[in-house]
């Protein structure tokens, strides 16, 4: 991973770019720019941080940021490979503790709380079956009072004398 920071390194100072000016622009601070470029890796706690923060740093140097993916993580499958699995274990556990704590700590509002699909497609089932009922109801009714008015129509018309006769259906 050397020959990636040298790489890193060599294409800011081409470009007169400054650590600083980078830094800015990215919003990643200059020792961890610095540690990029230097390639240890080693100072970084997380693997996930430190691949993102690599691959913006060589997106803004317009690096071609699929290699530098495919090289990055090829050298971390041969780091870990050589690690024990106790080890991968309890840093998944860690992560997963760390996880677990962000959730708890968030506060959350009733009207951003997030609920599980398999709780609320019941009721959406249930709104739409009522949501139904009330249009098979509200058709049957207008149907019965057009039904009823038909059956109440009734002509009015007169006669040449001015007699006014109502014939009803």
């Amino acid at each position: 991973m050397i020959e990636t920071g040298e790489s890193l390194k060599k294409t800011r100072e081409s470009a007169g770019i400054s650590l600083e000016e980078a830094s800015t622009d990215i919003n990643i601070p200059v020792l961890v720019l610095e540690q990029l470029e230097s390639g240890s890796f080693g100072a970084f706690e997380n693997v996930y941080d430190l691949k993102k923060k690599l691959l913006d740093y060589s997106k803004y140097l317009g690096l071609d940021v699929s290699d530098v993916e495919r090289k990055f993580n090829e050298y971390m499958f041969d780091h870990t490979s050589k690690m024990p699995m106790s080890d991968i274990e309890k840093a998944i556990k860690e992560q997963e503790k760390e996880t677990k704590e962000l959730e708890e700590d968030r506060i959350a509002s009733p009207y951003t709380k997030v609920y599980p699909k398999e709780k609320t497609l019941p009721y959406v089932l249930t709104g739409v079956g009522i949501v139904i009922l009330v249009v098979i109801a509200v058709m049957w009714a207008v149907s019965q009072i057009t039904i009823q008015n038909d059956r109440t129509k009734s002509i009015s018309y007169f006669t040449e004398e001015g007699e006014n006769y109502e014939l009803t259906k």
